[in-house]
Parts: structure tokens; sequence; C-alpha cells
């Protein structure tokens, strides 16, 4: 199955459906997540902002979950992105603990099968597939916006490797991970988007000062990342030197076609209907969870057709864009709906588990729309691929 651009019709995405074996990839996945978090005290998170849980993250990677797609010489099981797409969906529904693996799993260790060495592979690969490294992402800068060939991040040649100074900012997970893919400018070209490189930087590393930036009810998960004359050794460049604007590009993909641009909010849904009253379920909240469910469904058939894309051979870049800009002003529009139902403010110590996660969702739902790029980026990234 695929999908098909047609110039002046837009970006049409093919019906497919989940085989019998992926069905039953699905079940025990769900099977799994029942015995796994049936524990009390299990609390749901939102997305890739769920809880850093490393013992749950080693337990997925023991079952071949984690770097499905990785090559069976690294760790990985060689299966295809659609069996990703099953065991990514059921987790987010969950709202499993997910944080520790989740960039490693989603994009990092793709980059990595994908332009880095033999050596790069052998010695993060099989760490990423295990569940055991977490890695954060080292684009966004103070000042830069959404425009990432403002990097200003400097890698200068030195013996032996690169002395790298500059900072990132709204790096996900630095403060717990142990490794982030930073692009750094190598040299000044007339065109911003050349001398650019991405490097493979150890978050232990001397000159390495991580920053957490608290959000307002006082958790963490940004972080800025300064770096001061950080040496990195030249077996950790990933990729061609100068090549780092066209392998951000491919990992940009890995980033936004997922179902974590729709799915982060679903837990704080199952838990409205869980504890819903029969004097919630009025009229409009029925209305409201049926054109849910009927977004649900549409973005969850066009990203499992991504996924479908992906395993033919295909680069969906544009559709990859597309369903993550409709799916993250979904889930705000979402976020906003859900407020409106209530007749009082959500208190983050209440006893509902609902107003818990519906106010989890209120202080992070600004950032859904930015991380991975904002509307506007991404309205470009799919009106420039239609153009052509």
């Amino acid at each position: 199955m695929r999908m098909v651009k047609d110039r002046g019709s837009g970006v049409r995405f093919r019906a497919t459906e989940l085989t019998q074996e992926e069905i039953s990839l699905q079940q025990e996945v769900r099977e799994f997540l029942v015995e796994e978090l049936r524990d009390a005290g299990f609390e749901p998170g939102l997305g890739m902002g769920a809880a850093a849980d490393p013992d749950f993250s080693r337990k997925l990677g023991e079952r071949g979950w984690l770097g499905m797609a990785l090559p069976k010489e690294y760790g990985g099981s060689e299966r295809g992105a659609v069996d990703r797409f099953i065991v990514t969906e059921e987790l987010l529904a969950v709202g499993a603990p997910v944080g520790h693996h989740w960039v490693a799993d989603r994009q990092s260790g793709a980059v990595i099968d994908k332009f880095g060495t033999s050596e790069q592979k052998r010695r993060l690969l099989p760490g990423i597939c295990r569940g055991e490294l977490g890695f954060s992402i080292g684009m966004s800068e103070p000042d830069a916006g959404s425009d990432l060939a403002a990097v200003r991040t400097r890698a200068t040649k030195v013996e032996g490797g690169w002395s790298l100074s500059g900072t990132k900012v709204w790096t996900t997970g630095a403060h717990r991970n142990q490794w982030m893919i930073a692009l750094c400018r190598t040299s000044d070209e007339p065109d911003r988007h050349a001398g650019l490189t991405q490097f493979l930087v150890d978050l232990g590393s001397t000159g390495v000062r991580v920053s957490p930036i608290p959000l307002l009810d006082g958790s963490v998960d940004f972080n800025e990342v300064e770096l001061r004359d950080v040496f990195v050794p030249d077996e950790l460049v990933l990729g061609d030197v100068g090549c780092g604007w066209r392998q951000t590009t491919a990992e940009l993909a890995f980033e936004r076609g997922g179902p974590d641009r729709f799915l982060s909010t679903y837990p704080v849904v199952t838990a409205f209907l869980r504890e819903a009253t029969v004097d919630r379920l009025g009229e409009r909240t029925r209305i409201l969870l049926g054109r849910v469910t009927a977004t649900w469904w549409v973005l969850r058939n066009s990203t499992l057709a991504l996924a479908r894309a992906v395993d033919a051979g295909e680069s969906p870049v544009q559709q990859a864009a597309l369903i993550k800009e409709l799916g993250t002003r979904f889930e705000q529009d979402l976020v906003e709906a859900l407020q409106d139902l209530l007749d009082r403010e959500p208190a983050t110590d209440s006893p509902s588990s609902f107003e818990r996660l519906l106010c989890a969702a209120v202080l992070t739902g600004p950032v859904f729309t930015i991380r991975g790029g904002t509307i506007e980026v991404l309205r470009s990234v799919v009106a420039k691929g239609l153009a052509r």
C-alpha cells in the first residue's frame, strides 16, 4: 500500500487495514500492558511527555519492541514501520512510561542506522534496542525560533576531533539521557543550509552543562544544554561533514509522522469517560466525543498509511508534515473542548485522574504545535512538496 501525490489534488492516503498477523501483535502488546501497568499506583502520562522508566523500557527491549526496524546485527528486529506503529499506538493509548527510550527509538536509532559508521552502530544501536540508552535532540537554539538554518553552535576542527561551543534549548530529557545528536555549524557558507554537521555528543562529557527548565507545575522535561569547548572525537561525527541539513531533514520525517502527534491527549479522554456521571454525558458531550472519535480515526488511518509507505521504500516527508500539523492542532483543540465541559478549573492535586491529566494537558498543550516544527513551517513543507 502506498500514498499518491497528485499535482493539483493534494496528498491522498491509500486506505489500508491491519493484517491478521499485525492484529495478533496488537493483542500481544495489549496483554503485556494490562499485566505490566495494573499496579494501582500507575499514573498515565501524555505521549512522549510521559514518565521515564528505564525498567519498563528494558522490558520492551526484551520483547523486541524497541528498534524494531533496525538490523538484527545491531540488536534490532528488522521489522517494519507498521509493526512499530502498532506497538507505539498501544503504548500511547494507555499513557505508558515511554520517556526514557522515546527519542532514541523514534528517531535517533534510525538516523544512526541511516548515516552512521559501522563502529557507531555497534557502539550505540544495541543499547537503544535494549532500552538502555536515552537520546536527546540538539537542534533548537535560543533566539532562533523554528529556523534551524540559524544554528550558531559552532564546531571547530581540532586535533583528533572537534570542539563544540554553543547552546541548545528545549532539549527534552537531557537531564537524564546519556546522548544528544547535536546540529552544529562547521563552516560559513553563502547558503545557510550548507556548512552544518551532526555530532554524537556524550552528555557526560567535560564542558556539557545541563540546566533544567521547570514547567508551571514544577515538573522538568525541557532543558538548556550549554556546550563549552566540548571535545567530540572524529569517530563521533554523524554522517558527512557539511551534510547536516540533509540529515536533519530526514530525521524530522521520522519525528513528525507518528501516532504521538495525535494520541498524546487520548488518556485524558479515557479518564473522562471512566469518571463521567450521567449529567456529564449530555448531548453536547456526545457531539464532542463523536467528532473526536471521527478525527482520531482519520488521523490514525492516515498514519498507518504513512507507515505502509515507509515499508514500501517511500520517503513521505510531506505526508508526515501534514499529519503532524493536523494532529497537534487537534490535540490543542481537544484540550480546550474538555476544559469547556468542566464547571470549574481543574486542580493538579485533585483526586480525579481526569482532572490531573487535564491539568497536565493544559500546561503542556502549547508545545504540541511547536516541537517537531511549528504550524507555519509544516505548512511550508507540504506546500513546497506539492509545488514540485
